[in-house]
């Protein structure tokens, strides 16, 4: 075969084919990443409906509270008084501004029915009073209406809101409340008017046991749109770019014929001790003249220089890989062991070590060595010490010893100098490619450690509440489950404290959110204060607190809970004005495992039931939990 031919293959091989393939490798990735994208999108969209739900039905039950608590509409309650409750319903739906009021007896039948007839997603409160049971309070502050408008305010998707046996209470999208979506089945298709939309629905409870279904659809024409466009300009794209390969192939065939006899240059300068480059010496054309002249020059230095170069290769991808591992390890002795003992093979030295300090006031202490290093001390002394002055990669020269050093730094906030490591030895000195190779490894492990330190900064805060440096809520649920099985296991009491600062909201809208932050980290001192090692204090959320007590009964969490009460109504805030000063108290409730609960769920009820029954019977109290709670949400 002709060298012509050869060369069309191998551009046909080369160029031609892979990109065809990447052609249909490009137009699949395209397909795939943008319904990735529209899937994405539409599974945060819905995660926003489903929010908005959520909050509608936090709304719901706080204005429920609210009106189970209200003395008069209670007192109607209690008399069986009908007309006065019908009366005094109304009066809070207008003045709590909730959309729907309705006091039930069972699950069916209505006592009381005040506001939007058409208002849903309500939250319904059992009435409990003592052990006699009056029926449930179900509140709305809603309309479907409203909450169909949200949704396609906020999320971009159209909405539709019907009751069980299909009347329609609201819709953004007309048509849609024909189409049956499946309930949670997030993806699902249909079809609106001739337009495909991606679908979700869920139910959720209505008024008198009744129930709701939202569905809701996001047009999927934008999809299509943007793949045709994007495949559109992919194939341009190959297109021009084959073009422009042909014509740069067409270039270099006859740009070859022309270049031969500098290649046979080439070939005897190589024989003569410089050794560029190696061609081919098959078949019976130029080239393979060219490599055979080139061949018998170069083989006898060909073999040596391979030999070194290939040891070579063998060191730089041993030092690429030990820097690769050093980005997973988040063992900081094991990590530096790994790296003094890289570095001394590396650059030939003696010996070598690394010393770090805890903290950028301790001294350093040496933690990994390497070799004898008694002899080579007055130069590690020295080296250490320049690089602890001017933060900077160092080299000095004591006697015969050489030695090189390399700061280490705790992260990128800190500039200080945490740690160096430092290699030396005696007789000749490290020339620029060891001194490379050794700055390059240890740099390597300079940004590994301040991986290491910045994972365990994440995993410190992952933990932690911002504000009151107390556990946060999700530390608290693990230590919950962790502590309740252990209390099982070995048969130990498990005690848990609420605490929730009285009339905290006062205080954010008379003095400002930044004097009830105050107020919040100084609550939250004295409950770590007041606390025990093994205990767990936690921020509950909002301005409630909590404390898990491993191995304590009812007593000691109440008198835990008394000691706390205690020093917050001590304290005496100055304002942030520096016009005075604030007090607040707090309302704690305890329980115990067991005594006041069977389970964490149960332990949890209790102590909030403690803790809102001490707010009922006047604040600033601590109260016992009892065996069973007297108010239960639905």
């Amino acid at each position: 075969m002709s060298f012509r031919n050869r060369l069309r293959l191998f551009f046909v091989t080369i160029v031609v084919a892979p990109m065809l393939v990447i052609a249909v490798a490009l137009y699949l990735l395209i397909l795939s990443n943008e319904s990735g994208k529209a899937d994405s999108e539409f599974n945060a969209k819905r995660t926003i409906a489903l929010r908005l739900y959520d909050e509608a039905h936090r709304r719901a039950m706080a204005a429920g509270r609210a009106i189970a608590t209200d003395v008069p509409f209670a007192t109607a309650i209690r008399r069986n008084d009908a007309e006065a409750l019908q009366t005094r319903a109304g009066d809070l739906v207008r003045r709590r501004g909730v959309q729907r009021v309705v006091v039930a007896r069972g699950t069916n039948r209505a006592l009381v029915d005040v506001g939007n007839a058409r208002a849903t997603f309500p939250a319904a409160i059992q009435l409990v009073d003592g052990r006699q049971r009056f029926g449930s309070l179900e509140v709305s502050v809603i309309t479907p209406g409203a909450y169909a408008a949200e949704v396609k305010r906020l999320a971009g998707l159209d909405a539709v809101v019907a009751r069980e046996g299909g009347e329609v209470l609201a819709s953004t999208l007309p048509g849609a409340a024909k189409v049956d979506v499946p309930v949670r089945r997030p993806g699902g298709r249909a079809t609106v008017r001739g337009t495909p939309y991606r679908t979700f629905a869920f139910v959720r409870d209505s008024f008198l046991g009744s129930q709701v279904k939202v569905s809701v659809f996001q047009s999927r024409a934008p999809l299509a749109s943007s793949v045709r466009a994007k495949r559109a300009r992919a194939v341009g794209a190959i297109a021009a770019f084959l073009v422009i390969a042909i014509l740069f192939g067409l270039l270099i065939s006859r740009s070859l014929q022309s270049q031969m006899a500098r290649f046979l240059e080439a070939a005897r300068a190589v024989g003569a001790g410089t050794l560029e480059t190696r061609v081919p010496a098959e078949g019976n054309d130029e080239f393979a003249l060219l490599g055979a002249a080139f061949n018998n020059m170069s083989r006898q230095l060909q073999e040596r220089r391979d030999q070194l170069e290939q040891q070579q290769d063998r060191l730089y991808a041993a030092m690429d890989t030990i820097g690769e591992a050093f980005a997973h390890n988040l063992d900081r002795e094991r990590l530096l062991e790994i790296v003094v003992r890289a570095a001394v093979d590396g650059v030939d030295a003696d010996a070598g070590r690394a010393s770090v300090r805890a903290t950028l006031t301790d001294p350093f202490e040496e933690v990994v060595i390497t070799g004898e290093t008694e002899r080579l001390k007055e130069a590690i002394r020295a080296v250490e010490a320049k690089v602890l002055e001017t933060g900077e990669p160092s080299e000095a020269q004591v006697d015969d010893v050489t030695a090189l050093s390399h700061p280490l730094r705790r992260d990128e906030q800190h500039s200080r100098v945490s740690g160096v490591v430092t290699v030396a030895r005696r007789g000749e000195r490290f020339d620029q490619r060891q001194r490379g190779l050794f700055h390059s490894l240890a740099g390597q492990a300079a940004v590994s450690l301040e991986n290491i330190g910045l994972h365990e900064t994440v995993e410190r805060q992952a933990v932690t509440d911002e504000l009151t440096g107390l556990s946060n809520r999700r530390r608290f649920q693990e230590a919950m489950t962790t502590e309740v099985e252990r209390a099982r296991r070995f048969n130990q009491p498990l005690g848990l404290v609420l605490l929730d600062i009285d009339d905290f909201k006062l205080v954010n809208d008379t003095y400002g959110h930044q004097q009830g932050d105050v107020v919040l980290r100084e609550v939250a001192r004295v409950l770590r204060e007041s606390s025990r090692e093994i205990d767990d204090p936690a921020r509950y959320g909002g301005e409630e607190l909590a404390v898990v007590l491993p191995g304590t009964d009812l007593d000691g969490a109440y008198n835990l809970a008394e000691r706390v009460r205690a020093g917050i109504e001590a304290l005496d805030l100055p304002l942030l004005d520096g016009m005075g000063s604030v007090r607040v108290t707090a309302s704690l409730g305890a329980a115990t495992l067991p005594g006041s609960a069977d389970d964490m769920r149960g332990l949890l009820a209790a102590a909030d039931e403690a803790l809102y029954r001490a707010k009922r019977t006047g604040k600033n109290r601590t109260e016992r939990a009892e065996s069973s709670p007297r108010l239960q949400g639905g």
